[in-house]
């Protein structure tokens, strides 16, 4: 039977009315449904603001974005940017920088703190690496180009901006002024900006480098014994693979996360350090890159150009002839094993993450 232009609609319409009452909304309606309340405000970089209830910090602007700490009540931020109505990108009390909701039940933003900066944009002057930190050991987001336009944003110390590009990415550039050349109110030339004034708490302090690598080998000896598996899932830590291994210990001690294979993880160490080719130059916390296995002794690897050796292995060097890692479910999972000649052998080179 056919119903009526009424009758359809009167059954539309008590379909639309039964799906709001159980909260469900059509795809497309997805943004809206998770909205914030309709009494935020756009807010302006360099205002600061109060957490009003616990909220996650993210990496990215998005709820897959990963956690970079938990915002508790009463914890004072500053507003760095707010790339569109659902998120702030803000700074912690710590110098933690990541993203939070603009609902207005957890971040009251003070309208009468710091106004909008003048607007400072410049040009990369020479490539230089935009980083996740204001650190050398900050994972590279991208080589920004000579003739590239970027907005400044805040200057964390007397070594680092943070900047914006054209294509919205937010990170860290070095602040020598062979890098980049600011313009401002219209003029030219190389402008330092003043420095982020720190928000009005205690200041949290930052580990060294050297106490950030204990903290990483410490993450590491947690996981003695945990089963092998070629190819392990990046989300949970029942098993590792070699790179897996590396890469999560990072994660948990520094919270700086690496790429999610060997190969990759070595061309970030070149990219961000200087590589050794001789087990004799590494340093307790170096990593190390093997290639395949060819046999024990070394006549078997004579004649490979191992600037070309695919890696196929990456462990960690403790000191003293030791390595931490984790290469076979025969071996017994993750372990400390002595430097033998068959490893060394299969060395092609190492280098720091943290420095």
């Amino acid at each position: 039977m056919i119903k009526s232009h009424k009758q359809l609609t009167a059954s539309l319409l008590v379909s639309a009315a039964i799906v709001a009452g159980l909260g469900v909304s059509a795809p497309g309606n997805a943004a809206a449904a998770s909205s914030p309340s309709n009494s935020v405000m756009a807010a302006a970089a360099g205002q600061t603001a109060v957490i009003e209830a616990s909220v996650r910090l993210r990496s990215t602007p998005s709820t897959n974005g990963e956690v970079v700490k938990y915002l508790q009540k009463g914890d004072q931020v500053q507003i760095v940017a707010q790339p569109n109505s659902y998120w702030y990108q803000v700074k912690a009390a710590d110098g933690s920088v990541g993203y939070t909701s603009t609902d207005d039940k957890y971040i009251s933003v003070n309208s009468s703190s710091v106004g909008t900066p003048t607007a400072q944009t410049g040009t990369i002057k020479y490539g230089v690496n935009l980083r996740t930190v204001p650190s050398t050991s900050g994972k590279v987001l991208r080589l920004l180009k000579k003739g590239e336009q970027v907005q400044l944003l805040a200057q964390p110390n007397s070594s680092w901006y943070q900047i914006q590009t054209s294509d919205g990415s937010i990170g860290y550039i070095s602040s020598s002024d062979q890098y980049t050349s600011f313009a401002n109110n219209g003029g030219t030339g190389t402008v330092t900006p003043t420095p982020t004034p720190p928000a009005p708490v205690p200041p949290i302090s930052t580990p060294g480098a050297s106490a950030q690598i204990e903290s990483v080998i410490s993450a590491g000896m947690g996981y003695l014994g945990t089963p092998y598996e070629f190819g392990s899932s990046r989300y949970d830590t029942s098993t590792f693979d070699c790179s897996d291994f590396i890469r999560q210990i990072f994660m948990d001690a520094v919270n700086l996360k690496l790429p999610a294979d060997s190969r990759q993880q070595g061309d970030w160490v070149k990219s961000n350090s200087t590589v050794v080719t001789s087990t004799s130059g590494l340093k307790r916390g170096d990593l190390m890159f093997f290639m395949d296995y060819k046999g024990n002794s070394a006549s078997a690897y004579e004649g490979i150009d191992k600037s070309k050796a695919r890696i196929s292995h990456v462990a960690m060097y403790l000191g003293d002839g030791q390595v931490l890692h984790t290469y076979s479910v025969a071996s017994g999972g993750v372990k400390v094993d002595k430097l033998s000649a068959s490893w060394t052998n299969r060395f092609l080179f190492g280098g720091s993450v943290i420095r």
